[in-house]
């Protein structure tokens, strides 16, 4: 499949991206609002890749040329971003496209992080809200550590919980997730449980902070 990720420049856009080509043969494709610096990340990660013994070719676009090329487009922009990043590619999403929302919105004060949940609900609901009416939209990837997603030397063991009012669109997105080496996919259900799944986000972020030797901890479910 042709994955693109808007923001690809960011962490968890290079995790996932350095996973991918790493992992599997989808073609990776990278976003930003500035096609220079998207470009120079792209060739970033292949030389990243390259170290490592694989040859893939990872190309660097503007955001809506990225997802006018894509079957599966990741919205790995901060929170606050997804909105305006989602309506300024909306014209560029295929009917078939799925859209993946991994963002979180967390508040920080001296406590420690805390769930900030938007008025629509969640961040995968204010990402539904600007997709088109035919674009199926899934909420993934919230959980992941970013730092240990983007290091290959660091073998994964962790789940990632899949939300989406769409059976077929929550499919493909297991598929790519699990083609991520060490990673596995869990159904939560519908859209409407995206506040859940994020919410546990600011809750890992906490454990690590106030636990030695848990750094980037992840969730596995048993």
């Amino acid at each position: 499949m042709r994955i693109a990720l808007l923001g690809g420049t960011g962490d968890i856009g290079q995790g996932l991206a350095l996973r991918w080509a790493y992992d599997t043969a989808h073609e990776v494709l990278i976003g930003s609002r500035d096609p220079e610096k998207a470009r120079t990340k792209a060739e970033e990660y292949e030389t990243e890749l390259d170290s490592r013994g694989v040859d893939c070719e990872i190309k660097g676009f503007e955001n809506g040329m990225a997802a006018d090329r894509a079957d599966v487009v990741v919205a790995a922009v901060p929170p606050y971003h997804v909105s305006d990043t989602v309506e300024a590619v909306a014209d560029r999403l295929d009917d078939d496209a799925v859209l993946v929302s991994p963002a979180v919105g967390m508040k920080g004060d001296g406590d420690g992080m805390h769930y900030h949940r938007p008025g629509a609900g969640s961040v995968t609901a204010v990402a539904a809200e600007a997709a088109p009416d035919d674009v199926r939209v899934v909420g993934a990837f919230h959980n992941l550590a970013a730092d240990r997603l983007a290091n290959l030397d660091v073998e994964l063991d962790v789940d990632t919980l899949v939300v989406g009012d769409d059976d077929g669109a929550k499919e493909t997105v297991t598929m790519l997730a699990e083609g991520i080496e060490g990673i596995r996919a869990l159904d939560a259900g519908p859209v409407a449980n995206a506040a859940e799944v994020e919410s546990v986000t600011p809750l890992l972020i906490n454990i690590a902070r106030h636990n030695d030797g848990m750094h980037d901890v992840g969730v596995e479910f048993k």
